[in-house]
């Protein structure tokens, strides 16, 4: 049978928090009528902002947001999401799925070819999941469920699951599932040191040119992209501009036309958003739906205690980072699913801002204050992603410094968090994970025990251990039914926000300003990460 399944729509629960939170009401709006200028235009170069810097463009290695944003022009995976969250055609043109939903068979792209001019085939699937993916923190949990993979010809490709997975088309996003050419990678060289980690070869509709470290990356147009007539777009670079003030600049006097996730400053936000020549898109993060937290490191004294971990959420006022730093771009979060995810229940125990609490739990477990009212000292890692991150940052360690908990604040660049984070070397450091559309997909990575593996950042890097949430998570994972899936997502938040895994800050809601000129860029729930093979540009006047 085809697979054409009804999902759940999630816009107008997307509207609703992102306008209440302050954001501006005007941007879907704003956005539609942008895309109703006349017929598509070829050429011009759009510039987008790009801070922090990535590590590399190999998405499969490398997740960050920023990785995923250039490496989504050039790789592409076999599906991408709408905005309602239903999947896409991207590589595989179609797919069909076995009446016992244990077969999932796609149709590749006949026409698709790298960037070098070889032929893309179902033998760069097959290799980038069993050699690649099978080992990356998000698509691990994926293949666990993965039988076998097969290739009746060159443009097909057979998945044979084990038993059920509910959430196995979600899957298939370029973050989790980012297809690299197999006559590159199938080398004796490690993929870590692969040279094209950082030049690139892809499906995409744009092809890397150069990368000028510290100052931009640029990517050209492909002239043998599969989809006919696209892109239209003659090239995108993306502008290294780490000072904030300076990122504005660049958006008002249009030398750059994006600018995303925390380029803009959250008390510039307003004024930026007024601004004549600019649409304020709300749309397109509907998939990825960023929640950000404290990692409490498990193995680490006294972060062991759920009675410490319990402490830090009640020393925090995440609702004072949410409307005084971040001006609205988050709501306080309930617990590990985002309030725009499937499955999301927020009647579980709470944890408002008590000090009074926090102290009380701090005395129980007898962490008492010396001389000058300190009970620990911890490091904490903030995430590098700009002034705003950084303000958070301080904000948590004042909050925390009030109780007797003393925080060492160490700045790294996004390269030197990620292999921190991945290698358990931190007391306390704050992250910002991607949802994925399903919890089976970008919550349970994050909690289950068969997923602590040391060396991999965006897994159970906390080391939290709980046989009855990996039941949970499991059962949840092969459920038959939406409402069965959402009584076992139910239980397990109550079990985990009682247990506190990590210290669950915001539920992120973010804007891309785009300039007037740009057209279909934001086209799917995976927003300025996917292709923009439909994006277009009027010329300046």
């Amino acid at each position: 049978m085809k697979y054409d399944p009804a999902r759940r729509a999630l816009m107008q629960a997307m509207m609703a928090a992102t306008v209440t939170a302050g954001l501006p009401a005007f941007a879907y709006a704003a956005e539609a009528a942008s895309t109703d200028a006349g017929a598509p235009q070829y050429g011009g170069v759009l510039t987008g902002i790009i801070n922090p810097e990535p590590p590399n463009l190999n998405i499969a290695i490398q997740q960050v947001a920023n990785s995923q944003m250039v490496g989504g022009k050039i790789f592409e995976s076999l599906l991408t999401y709408s905005f309602d969250l239903k999947p896409l055609p991207s590589l595989a043109q179609s797919w069909d799925v076995s009446d016992d939903q244990l077969a999932y068979t796609f149709h590749l792209r006949p026409n698709a070819q790298w960037h070098d001019g070889k032929p893309f085939t179902s033998d760069d699937v097959i290799f980038s999941y069993k050699k690649v993916l099978a080992n990356t923190p998000r698509t691990r949990t994926l293949m666990g469920y993965v039988k076998d993979i097969t290739a009746p010809d060159a443009h097909t490709v057979v998945f044979t699951l084990k038993e059920r997975y509910s959430a196995f088309l979600y899957a298939f996003d370029i973050g989790g599932g980012v297809i690299l050419p197999k006559h590159l990678y199938d080398v004796d060289t490690p993929i870590a040191q692969n040279p094209n980690n950082n030049a690139p070869i892809g499906t995409g509709p744009f092809k890397f040119k150069r990368w000028e470290r510290g100052s931009f990356i640029e990517l050209v147009r492909n002239e043998h992209y599969w989809k006919t007539g696209r892109p239209y777009l003659d090239g995108i670079i993306y502008r290294v501009i780490p000072d904030s003030a300076s990122r504005r600049l660049a958006l008002e006097q249009r030398t750059v036309q994006q600018a995303w996730l925390q380029d803009i400053e959250p008390f510039d936000i307003p004024r930026v958003s007024k601004l004549p020549h600019l649409n304020a898109v709300q749309k397109g993060y509907e998939y990825w739906s960023t929640l950000h937290w404290i990692e409490l490191n498990g193995s680490r004294k006294p972060m062991d205690d759920k009675r410490f971990r319990q402490a830090v959420m009640y020393a925090i006022d995440r609702d004072f980072i949410a409307k005084r730093i971040m001006f609205g771009l988050g709501t306080v979060a309930t617990g590990p699913i985002h309030h725009n995810t499937r499955f999301y229940d927020g009647n579980v125990k709470k944890y408002p801002f008590d000090p009074k609490k926090a102290i009380a739990l701090l005395d129980e477990m007898g962490l008492k204050p010396d001389a000058n009212g300190v009970r620990v000292k911890l490091g904490f890692i903030p995430i590098p992603y700009g002034e705003m991150m950084r303000r958070v940052a301080e904000y948590i360690k004042q909050c925390l410094g009030k109780v007797g908990i003393a925080i060492e604040i160490e700045n790294v660049d996004v390269g030197g968090w990620t292999t921190r984070m991945g290698n358990w070397d931190f007391d306390m450091a704050y992250n910002g994970v991607f949802q994925y559309g399903d919890p089976a997909i970008g919550v349970s990575r994050t909690y289950v025990s068969s997923n602590i593996k040391k060396g991999l950042p965006f897994t159970n890097t906390s080391q939290y251990r709980n046989p009855k949430v990996d039941e949970l998570f499991d059962q949840a994972a092969t459920a038959t039914t939406d409402a069965e899936r959402q009584k076992l997502y139910t239980e397990v938040q109550r079990i985990l926000v009682e247990d506190v895994p990590v210290a669950w800050i915001d539920d992120t809601n973010y804007i891309t300003f785009l300039d007037k000129r740009v057209h279909n860029a934001i086209t799917t729930g995976l927003g300025a990460i996917d292709s923009y093979a439909d994006a277009w540009m009027e010329p300046a006047k």
